[in-house]
């Protein structure tokens, strides 16, 4: 009884994954304001029923994607944060892994410059608030920092909240030259670095 317990569950897992997949696909033409959860089904190939077994609406499709582009990215933040060395070298890192995680996940990365600003209420909500745990992560690393010394909270929240933003501002540069030559990802990533170095020399002098 419980092997076929979880055959049912693996196979719901499947399903639940083949809906995300197809309406991220669906998404690189359009916004989620205009798919249809029949659209989204069609493509995996399940009765439009189906889809209430995994989401209420395509407005909870689309904060489990949400979910599934920023969930994993909690790690990557802390390490960027994190990493050893000099600030150089630090901001060096970030922008080597903000860049292969575009690589790596466009469609999510669209999706979330899209709908940041999008129509559906609940999805922006959900940006918002992975956006914000972001920041308190950041803020709670930046706090462990002996530069830290003599910043108030609402100083250093105001400064992980800098990084976190010029970090999306770079994702979506990345983004934008994806496909051009090795010349414009170098421009990009020679500003990305700048931008931040800027923000840092802020910081070295925010108490002078």
């Amino acid at each position: 009884m419980s092997h076929t317990l979880g055959i049912r569950q693996a196979q719901k897992r499947k399903t639940r994954q083949a809906l995300l997949d197809a309406a991220l696909e669906l998404l690189e033409e359009q916004s989620l304001s205009s798919l249809g959860l029949r659209e989204v089904t069609r493509a995996v190939g399940v009765a439009p029923t189906a889809f209430y077994r995994h989401f209420q609406s395509t407005a909870d499709l689309g904060v489990a994607l949400v979910e599934e582009a920023l969930g994993s990215l909690h790690a990557t933040i802390r390490t960027i944060v994190a990493t050893a060395g000099d600030s150089d070298e630090r901001i060096v890192r970030a922008v080597e892994l903000i860049a292969r995680h575009v690589t790596a996940h466009p469609a999510h990365v669209r999706f979330i410059a899209r709908e940041q600003h999008g129509g559906v209420q609940p999805v922006r909500e959900a940006i918002r608030g992975q956006l914000t745990l972001f920041t308190e992560e950041v803020r709670a690393q930046l706090a462990e920092d002996p530069e830290a010394e003599g910043w108030s909270d609402d100083d250093l929240t105001m400064l992980a909240g800098l990084y976190v933003d010029q970090m999306l501002v770079t994702a979506s540069q990345f983004l934008e030259v994806l496909d051009a030559p090795e010349t414009e990802r170098r421009r990009v990533a020679q500003l990305a670095t700048r931008r931040l170095r800027l923000i840092s020399i802020g910081r070295v002098h925010w108490l002078d």
